[in-house]
């Protein structure tokens, strides 16, 4: 599957107010998803001594999938395909690969 085809199918899933012209919801999703992420690494930290044993890889791959699922609905939202959005990335960190400027602040740089 690639990521236009989990696009189109992950919003066949989208329930949420005012699904196609609302991009406040996923946006406050992807925040709660992506902090919930982090909470699983700190209690590996904390309860694991630092360890991911597979129980906890398995745990935070869930919640990654909630992020791509939230990452993919505001793309959506935007008008942008999630095939583009990471090309584009891609793009710009090759960019700044090439110019020895990965490194540093800034999201222009």
């Amino acid at each position: 599957m690639n990521l236009n085809e989990y696009q189109c199918k992950a919003r066949e899933t989208a329930l949420y107010p005012n699904v196609g012209e609302n991009p406040i919801y996923p946006t406050l999703g992807l925040t709660g998803e992506a902090g919930e992420v982090a909470d699983k690494v700190k209690k590996v930290i904390r309860d694991r001594n630092g360890v991911f044993d597979q129980d906890a890889k398995d745990a935070i791959k869930l919640e990654l999938g909630d992020v791509l699922w939230y990452v993919s609905q505001l793309s959506s939202e935007l008008g942008f395909e999630l095939e583009n959005v990471a090309i584009s990335n891609l793009e710009k960190l090759s960019s700044r690969s090439l110019r020895g400027k990965i490194s540093g602040d800034g999201d222009i740089r």
